[in-house]
């Protein structure tokens, strides 16, 4: 069998969920298909959850039925009843929560934004069996089991997997399966999130539980890429990486696949392709345990939007590993996304992506330390580099901090 995981950018309209028909038909065997959220419905449902932290009852109805009317016109243009397709509990959900303003953010996100993939992902399901393709859905709530970690859950791996192999030996389960990315439950029934652009990560969590053959991400370019293409010209296809390369370039910001995508793959050699949606013909990029060639062009990666945060001792009785402790007890209490880290005699750095448990983990880290930090900034990451791409990179650009090592080189940059 194989996983097929498909992101919002390719079920964003009618056209894109005939496409995926399409690339259903053109496999033989046993299919998972991994969906996410249509287009840009996360955001979305983001801007619902905000609302009702407002207390804006009126703002939540007018957002819901904007985002209710996409849905419905995606599924009339594939003629399908979007009564009889939309989760019934979406609504609900939805509704029951406007008047939720003292709600737990982290609790109403989770229930709230879960909603997309139910949606998308019973739309997707009925479209393929009114073409012809017996498709059942699965509700991942029920299937992948995780903590109360709204938001960024942790998957309880043992209870997915007995459930998920109760649930793919059914004697009456069709050859195509549907199922949503991102989202899963607790025992308790609460729905959970595993954090941004987590489908990639269930589509991996699947294919590990099941044994699949590989597992296949469709995206809107040609495969890895060593640039992103809206920033850099001239890009070159990567044909091949190693489970060690891609999660260097996932944790350093790429945003091709997911950063825990890779561990239940490698775990069982199953290999990774990232092929072209519109072009399903092309190989793309394979990431696999043993490469035929090395990767041998620089890689250039982006991450906007950081911060780059620097902790004093105030008493100058600074030591180190007792402060780093301390330190990363508060990044990991508030969640924040490391991306650099950079010590000296009387300080410690670190870049970490701009997010809402910022301010909170900024007031607790100033409670031992004098903290001044920097916001609005970019990392470049630069792997297989030389003397000469540092010079370049460095030319025209105001760079707050720096970090070189054998084959990678790191830049803070002020944006201009």
């Amino acid at each position: 069998m194989k996983v097929y995981k498909f992101g919002g950018a390719s079920v964003k309209d009618a056209e894109g969920v005939k496409n995926l028909l399409s690339i259903v038909r053109q496999t033989t065997g046993d299919l998972v298909v991994v969906v996410s959220a249509m287009g840009k419905t996360t955001n979305a449902l983001e801007r619902i959850v905000d609302t009702i932290g407002q207390g804006d009852k009126q703002g939540v109805d007018r957002l819901w039925k904007e985002l209710l009317a996409y849905h419905e016109q995606i599924a009339a243009d594939l003629g399908v009843k979007v009564k009889d397709v939309v989760a019934d509990d979406a609504l609900g959900a939805v509704m029951a929560h406007r008047n939720a303003k003292d709600a737990g953010y982290d609790d109403l996100y989770d229930t709230i934004v879960s909603v997309g993939e139910l949606m998308s992902t019973s739309i997707v399901a009925a479209y393929l069996n009114q073409q012809g393709v017996q498709a059942q859905l699965w509700n991942m709530p029920e299937l992948l089991i995780t903590d109360g970690s709204f938001r960024e859950a942790v998957v309880n791996m043992q209870a997915s997997e007995q459930k998920m192999q109760r649930a793919w030996h059914d004697p009456y389960r069709p050859r195509v399966i549907v199922a949503q990315g991102f989202i899963g439950g607790t025992d308790s029934g609460h729905r959970t999130t595993l954090g941004r652009e987590g489908s990639d990560y269930t589509a991996a969590l699947i294919a590990n539980f099941l044994n699949a053959e590989s597992v296949t991400i469709w995206k809107d370019v040609p495969g890895i890429l060593n640039a992103d293409p809206r920033i850099e010209q001239n890009t070159v296809l990567i044909p091949e990486l190693n489970y060690f390369e891609a999660v260097e370039l996932a944790y350093s910001g790429a945003q091709v696949i997911h950063p825990k995508t890779i561990r239940p793959l490698e775990n069982k050699h199953i290999p990774l392709y990232v092929r072209p949606f519109m072009h399903p013909d092309q190989p793309g990029t394979i990431i696999k345990e043993a490469p035929t060639e090395p990767v041998n062009v620089p890689v250039y990666i982006w991450r906007k939007e950081q911060v780059l945060v620097t902790m004093r001792a105030k008493d100058f009785s600074f030591v180190l590993e007792d402060s780093l402790t301390r330190i990363f007890d508060v990044i990991s209490r508030c969640r924040l996304k490391v991306s650099l880290i950079q010590s000296s005699a009387v300080t410690v750095s670190v870049c970490v992506d701009n997010s809402r448990s910022l301010p909170k983990a900024l007031q607790l880290l100033s409670e031992r330390f004098a903290v001044t930090y920097n916001e609005h900034l970019s990392l470049l990451t630069i792997r297989g580099t030389t003397p000469e791409l540092i010079e370049k990179e460095r030319q025209g650009r105001t760079i707050l901090l720096s970090q070189l090592t054998r084959r990678t080189a790191k830049f803070v940059i002020a944006n201009s």
